[in-house]
């Protein structure tokens, strides 16, 4: 029968920081593997030394074929099922056969510095991920910490923040946590985008006290987004918008397309519900580009905006979760035969149409799909002053059309 795995959490004070029985442990074991830094505390250990730089489930692999003769002891950093190896190396090799001993983590530590309570506080782990999509998720967060790495450093965290406008956040660093350099303090985004810092940090991120952004909720007003007027504002309306984005019914970590993005409204309320997945606006007019990524800024949404004619650039973008078509430049026919191909099981396309000719071509190419189709025309008026009275004018009536798979599997899609 396998033995069991020992899974030791390490602090920057190396093995000074390690009870009794862990070091005992560690000098007991025939392979010890960890990180070039954790493996650099034990020089005069005599065992086997594996590095653990990369290919962490081939790494997982080799130690569950010598687990049986072998007694093996992993190193890693903090609390290792803390944004760690510990959760991969339980789920191969059981929980039954691995035995964790944590060490403080360099979140509880850096907390401690600040003097601050963090039950509650949101983590966001930018340690191998890009900083893509960090400003919605943080947006209007009273305070926030940020695991770090190479690429993603404090100076890169604080140009982004900057980008966005989230001023009313100051920084506090701590780098080489319980080591013999640790170093913490405050920071000014703008002086902290130029510092340099060790490896070794983590950023959390605190609102002053009385600093608000700009709110945000479903369905913002036409008028707060930047677009092109030549006549009514080239915006999907906020009733039409509401609808169509409770037909696409968006999760936490969608992937969405918004096709004739516009002013960019629905991909930027859309990013808002899918804090942890992908947006794509794509627009034609290369003047709304502009206001697209205003809005972005403005509404702190980190989306990809792209500049081209749909379905031209669509094989370059993963596939969608849900799909919303604003606007086809008169090619709905082809483009729906791209999108329904696209379309993950279980998604859903959800298309504005103005016209019955466009409500004609789309019903024909979703019905050719396969799918399942439900139409609502939306006739809104608003109130409006006149004299000391209120009449209503209204707004050019709009068919919402929703497209699902039936049973939500993807079928065949007909040429």
């Amino acid at each position: 029968m396998a033995q069991m795995v020992k899974l030791i959490g390490i602090g920057a004070d190396g093995k000074d920081g390690l009870p009794p029985h862990c070091r005992k442990w560690i000098e007991e074991a025939d392979v010890l593997v960890g990180g070039e830094r954790h493996l650099a505390y034990f020089p005069e250990h005599g065992g086997e030394k594996w590095v653990l730089k990369g290919g962490i489930m081939g790494m997982i692999g080799r130690i569950a074929e010598v687990m049986a003769e072998q007694r093996v002891v992993v190193l890693a950093s903090g609390d290792p099922l803390f944004y760690g190896i510990g959760r991969l190396l339980v789920r191969r090799l059981g929980g039954e056969r691995v035995e964790i001993l944590p060490h403080v983590s360099s979140l509880q530590l850096a907390f401690a510095r600040m003097g601050e309570s963090w039950q509650g506080v949101p983590v966001e782990s930018l340690h191998g991920r890009p900083l893509f999509g960090l400003a919605q998720r943080i947006d209007g967060q009273d305070m926030v910490a940020l695991l770090t790495d190479d690429q993603n450093t404090p100076g890169a965290i604080a140009n982004y923040l900057l980008r966005f406008g989230m001023t009313e956040y100051k920084a506090f660093v701590a780098e080489n946590l319980g080591g013999a350099n640790e170093r913490v303090g405050w920071w000014e985004l703008e002086p902290l985008a130029q510092a340099e810092f060790s490896p070794l940090n983590i950023v959390i991120l605190k609102r002053r006290e009385g600093a608000r952004s700009q709110p945000w909720f479903m369905g913002m007003d036409d008028d707060a987004f930047i677009q092109r007027k030549p006549d009514k504002g080239l915006i999907t309306k906020k009733e039409i918008r509401l609808l169509s984005l409770t037909e696409m019914r968006l999760q936490k970590e969608s992937v969405v397309w918004d096709i004739g993005a516009g002013s960019g409204s629905v991909a930027i309320e859309a990013a808002k519900c899918a804090t942890h997945g992908q947006v794509y606006a794509i627009e034609k007019n290369e003047a709304d580009m502009a206001n697209i990524e205003a809005n972005c800024i403005k509404f702190r949404a980190d989306i990809h905006a792209i500049h081209a004619k749909a379905p031209q650039g669509l094989d370059k973008l993963p596939d969608p979760d849900a799909i919303f078509i604003g606007g086809s430049g008169g090619e709905l026919s082809e483009l729906l035969t791209v999108c329904c191909s696209r379309l993950r099981t279980g998604g859903r396309l959800v298309i504005n149409a103005a016209t019955i000719e466009t409500l004609s071509t789309a019903l024909a190419g979703l019905e050719a799909a396969g799918m399942e189709v439900r139409v609502t025309l939306m006739q809104v008026s608003r109130s409006k002053p006149i004299l000391n009275m209120t009449r209503f004018a209204a707004l050019n009536p709009t068919y919402v059309i929703a497209a699902w798979w039936p049973d939500g599997k993807k079928g065949d899609v007909h040429e």
